[in-house]
């Protein structure tokens, strides 16, 4: 079959390599009809994230089951179905609790041995803990299942920030990040009751997505001058909940200074480049809470399901521009030159 391969730096390949098939009794093989660039993609093109020459990549995908071990219960061949960004076995103490990202026989795909979500099929193990079974009807729905492709990575991480930030009804929210990750974070926030949504960003096509998703302004100053009108915008006060979606250091740097006292910021822009940004002294005089990390989807997509299902939520414009498997290359140089937001894949 053929999947997505990176060698070095800006090396992105697709070529043949062996086929999955079952090593345990709990696997399934899912062929896959829908994947994606993920912008935490881009450190490894970029360098700024070390992978071994050959190493399989890509993490975000959805498909049908192809093949399915002898102790797999829950699904069965030609189930349409949701691949979590990080498998997990569904029975430790920490999938229990819903923190699937620590179960400590959980993965990530294209991790060293593993497969890469970009690609033909992959071998998915510990299915039952893993999986999330889409109704079969949706295999016939493009649309549908675009959006339902979000599922795997980044409305869930917009949901964890959203949540980390502690956004209910009412509140006044700040999103940091215009990325697809920020984007989803915007439709979170308003999904949770957000009253007012600051959405900051430069790129006006972005930005409109992100006032269809919500937002109810839009910043497009950095650094001390973003700091300096979302603190007009709210009559000198920072917003009570903060989503960092970026993990740069002047995106939580950023991020702090937008922060009202005692308020929250939820990260989970995948930290790169020097320093956090983080100044506990400020933090701590301030009562600034900072919750958030790697994105436990799989605990939040039976919550988010139905919404995507019925139409209630739609993340599907995040997706804005579509490539065949052969032409993935040029799906990485188009995210990394800013001319697409977020590549979506048909194998």
């Amino acid at each position: 079959m053929r999947a997505t391969v990176i060698h070095a730096p800006h090396d992105i390949r697709v070529q043949e390599v062996p086929d999955p098939v079952i090593q345990h009794p709990t696997d399934v093989v899912v062929r896959v009809l829908r994947a994606c660039i993920c912008g935490s993609d881009l450190w490894a093109y970029r360098g700024e994230s070390a992978r071994q020459p050959g190493q399989r990549i890509g993490h975000e995908f959805l498909g049908t089951v192809e093949e399915a071990g002898s102790e797999v219960n829950g699904f069965a061949v030609g189930d349409l179905v949701v691949v979590p960004f990080v498998w997990s076995d569904g029975t430790c103490a920490y999938c229990a609790e819903g923190l699937t990202t620590s179960c400590p026989q959980g993965g990530f795909w294209g991790s060293v041995g593993s497969d890469g979500g970009q690609g033909e099929a992959v071998r998915v193990p510990f299915a039952d803990g893993t999986l999330v079974r889409l109704p079969a009807a949706a295999a016939s729905d493009d649309h549908l299942l675009t959006a339902l492709l979000a599922l795997s990575d980044v409305l869930g991480t917009g949901h964890h920030a959203a949540v980390g930030a502690g956004v209910k009804r009412g509140s006044t929210v700040a999103v940091v990040g215009d990325g697809a990750v920020g984007l989803c974070g915007v439709m979170a926030a308003k999904r949770l009751g957000a009253e007012r949504i600051i959405a900051l960003g430069r790129h006006p096509a972005r930005t409109d997505i992100a006032r269809d998703f919500g937002a109810t302004d839009v910043v497009a100053e950095r650094g001390d001058a973003a700091v300096a009108a979302v603190r007009e915008l709210l009559g000198g006060e920072g917003a009570q909940a903060v989503i960092e979606a970026v993990g740069t250091e002047q995106s939580m740097r950023t991020a702090v200074g937008i922060t009202r006292d005692g308020g929250s910021i939820g990260y989970v822009g995948v930290p790169h480049g020097s320093g956090t940004g983080l100044d506990l002294g400020v933090m701590f005089d301030r009562n600034i809470a900072l919750r958030g990390g790697v994105a436990p989807v799989r605990a939040y997509i039976p919550e988010l399901l139905p919404d995507v299902l019925s139409g209630t939520i739609d993340p599907s414009p995040v997706f804005d521009l579509t490539v065949g498997l052969d032409e993935v290359p040029a799906g990485y140089k188009a995210m990394d030159e800013r001319t697409a937001l977020k590549v979506l894949i048909r194998p």
